[in-house]
């Protein structure tokens, strides 16, 4: 690791004590009787995973969000291919899209537990409203923008559109595709969660319900660190997964 690596880690690791400390010494004033120190919480989660309804309930959560960010995953980045590399699917596609990504889910919940009940795959369609709109976006931008050089020179050295498609503008698209499948999965997992505050009480969404509404706020704000501690556990995987396929130069010597 360079120097720099170096510097940048120290960087991050100091920004995550600072907020922590400051976490740590607002719950301790308190600032609000519902705002707990990270020590009460850390404790609380401890013992949330000791009896096991803190792991319990991810397990449960986990499962239509898993389901709804591959699909979205996929399909997004597929639409969004399709999207820039064809004006006619563009002019179809990307007006619905923009709608879907401006629209308060909030206000949808309702229509789609009418049409597909409480179950999974109410559950799963909220994740996909919620990323599949960001994904699309990102991936059609990305195609849209590729370097016109990259294009004539592949043009120059009789490139077929297959060739041109995967050596030249995946390649070139990549960066701003994964920033694209990040942002759209952060929105899913806040889909998966609002999915179970809104829908049916089960996964997370119960637990930080459930101890909200009994005044265990420790308990409450450990579910709720549990699951962007999740989220972020997968960003961290998206990032090394764009590192292996498409981005050599940032790789660990």
């Amino acid at each position: 690791m360079s120097h720099i690596d170096y510097r940048s880690a120290g960087l991050q690791l100091t920004s995550v004590v600072v907020v922590l400390a400051i976490w740590e010494y607002a719950g301790r004033l308190p600032v609000s009787e519902a705002f707990p120190s990270l020590s009460a919480t850390a404790v609380a989660a401890w013992q949330m995973m000791r009896d096991g309804s803190l792991p319990q309930a991810l397990g449960i959560t986990i499962v239509p969000m898993a389901i709804g960010v591959t699909i979205s995953a996929v399909a997004g980045v597929l639409l969004g291919l399709a999207t820039g590399l064809s004006r006619r699917t563009e002019w179809l596609g990307i007006p619905l899209f923009l709608v879907l990504q401006a629209a308060p889910l909030a206000a949808l919940i309702p229509m789609l537990v009418l049409a597909y009940g409480v179950g999974l795959a109410t559950k799963v369609l909220v994740v996909c409203i919620m990323a599949v709109p960001v994904i699309v976006l990102n991936s059609y931008k990305a195609v849209r923008h590729t370097p016109v050089s990259l294009l004539e020179m592949g043009h120059s050295f009789l490139g077929t559109r297959r060739q041109t498609i995967f050596k030249i503008i995946l390649p070139a698209a990549s960066p701003v595709i994964f920033a694209g499948l990040r942002l759209g999965t952060a929105a899913g997992f806040v889909g998966a969660i609002l999915a179970e505050l809104l829908i049916s009480p089960t996964g997370i969404g119960d637990l930080i319900t459930y101890h909200q509404s009994i005044a265990e706020y420790p308990q409450m704000y450990a579910a709720i660190v549990a699951i962007i501690l999740l989220s972020a556990l997968f960003l961290e995987f998206l990032d090394r997964l764009e590192v292996t396929l498409f981005r050599p130069e940032r790789r660990a010597v």
